[in-house]
């Protein structure tokens, strides 16, 4: 019988001929050099907590949870270096303990590092230049499709680096990667509610540009801007904060809302119950801005989801829009989900999120390429598969007609002209070098050969 995967959510499941999980660099060169024994597709598997089959086969699935050691942490050069299968909240408690922290600490602790240096990731409130984990990675190492070690570095072959910063898997197997690090920093966190139907553009470039960092959350027609700045030190409820909000993200705010969905019949009633649900978080937001925000140490915002109950796990979808469009775009985009409301009796039952991250061009398919992004997130605790699907499938073709563009793990259901549209050149240039590194289809599943042009 076969060995069967299933991703953090539970959407997903794969049943691969192989399940492996090597346990060093000899062995992994063996598996992706024996395709008779190791059937394609060959993809490489972190924590699975992806939430399209990008890491799906019917072939090989290399689990990297066995190559998990930490190689050096230089303090000269102020870098980190890892084997691919350690998770980012493993990293960061041993950075933490040394006072040291990474550039970008994602929410979603448990992405890995080989992950994380090959697929697209996101953050807002660090205040650093890029808000993509992978775009401090400065060295990496890999086995190509056919079995042969191969290394990239700022310094050695800078156009490979950008390559493989979201190359998902398709040049090879990540199996060490180093990060630049930087000193624990303390933050603080502030809140600005806004009625949406008030706000104006201008207004939303002066909120960015007075932010180190920026999150927005929408709760009804109300958004409530969440921005960010360093402090010499965190105040004395620092840790009860930090605890707070991990426990508010892996338990509290995803169990109400499914256990409203849940209780309560479709319709006015469940309505009512989740607008009286967002009022307390609005009453909470507000409270924190009386009480003059919130301090924590930013490694704190990463949160470990590994031992959340399946009751109290949540997914999302990610489309970034570039930046002067995005008010544009979250006022339709709080009509389309009225509307959607009307004709399906379905909504979200958690905020709205959207996140600000600055242009970079570290990474051939870098979604903030072209420009500052501000995303849209919906965000959703599923009681009801079927009507979160076709929920997503509607808002891709909504973001889609508005230059959204999507994350290849973070974006459920996205289509080739999606990406087309999104990436443009950028996208063929990926496609082509893709087959060129790999040009029997080595590590190609059938997600990816619909999305390469």
């Amino acid at each position: 019988m076969k060995d069967s995967v299933t991703n953090y959510d539970g959407s997903i499941t794969s049943s691969p001929a192989q399940l492996v999980s090597p346990r060093s660099v000899g062995e992994l060169a063996l598996i992706l050099g024996d395709t008779s024994r190791y059937p394609s597709p060959v993809r490489a598997m972190g924590s699975y907590h992806s939430l399209t089959p990008c890491a799906s086969s019917d072939g090989t699935i290399i689990d990297m949870s066995g190559m998990k050691r930490i190689v050096e942490i230089d303090r000269e050069k102020m870098t980190f270096t890892a084997e691919a299968g350690l998770q980012i909240i493993e990293a960061s408690r041993v950075l933490r303990a040394q006072n040291l922290q990474f550039m970008t600490n994602i929410e979603i602790g448990n992405m890995t590092l080989g992950a994380a240096a090959c697929c697209h990731s996101k953050d807002a409130l660090d205040g650093s230049a890029f808000g993509q984990f992978g775009s401090y990675l400065m060295d990496v190492k890999w086995v190509t499709p056919s079995g042969q070690l191969a290394e990239a570095s700022e310094t050695d072959n800078p156009q490979q680096l950008s390559l493989m910063r979201t190359s998902y898997g398709l040049c090879g197997v990540i199996y060490e990667a180093t990060y630049r690090i930087q000193p624990l920093e303390a933050i603080q966190f502030n809140y600005l509610p806004r009625p949406i139907e008030d706000l104006t553009e201008k207004e939303v470039e002066g909120i960015i540009d007075r932010s180190t960092g920026l999150i927005c959350w929408t709760l009804g027609r109300k958004a409530h801007f969440q921005t960010r700045k360093r402090i010499d030190r965190v105040g004395p409820f620092a840790s009860l904060f930090a605890a707070s909000r991990r426990r508010l993200w892996s338990h509290t705010q995803p169990r109400i809302g499914r256990f409203i969905d849940q209780s309560l019949p479709a319709g006015a009633l469940r309505n009512a119950a989740l607008d009286t649900w967002f009022g307390g978080s609005k009453l909470m937001i507000s409270t924190l801005r009386l009480l003059g925000g919130a301090t924590l140490y930013n490694p704190d915002k990463t949160i470990d989801y590994s031992k959340t109950k399946p009751s109290a796990k949540y997914v999302f979808t990610f489309w970034a829009f570039p930046r002067g469009q995005w008010l544009s775009a979250l006022r339709d985009y709080v009509e389309f989900s009225e509307q959607h409301f009307k004709r399906y009796s379905f909504r979200c039952n958690m905020p709205l999120g959207s996140y600000f991250i600055r242009k970079d061009t570290s990474s051939l398919l870098s979604y903030t390429y072209d420009g500052d992004i501000f995303s849209i997130d919906p965000i959703h605790a599923v009681t009801d598969k079927p009507a979160w699907d076709r929920f997503l499938m509607e808002f891709n073709e909504f973001a889609y007609k508005r230059n959204g563009i999507p994350l290849l793990n973070q974006s459920p259901f996205v289509k080739r002209p999606h990406v087309e549209a999104a990436y443009g050149a950028r996208w063929k240039e990926f496609s082509a070098l893709v087959r060129q590194a790999d040009p029997e289809g080595r590590m190609v599943n059938p997600f990816f050969a619909e999305l390469l042009s």
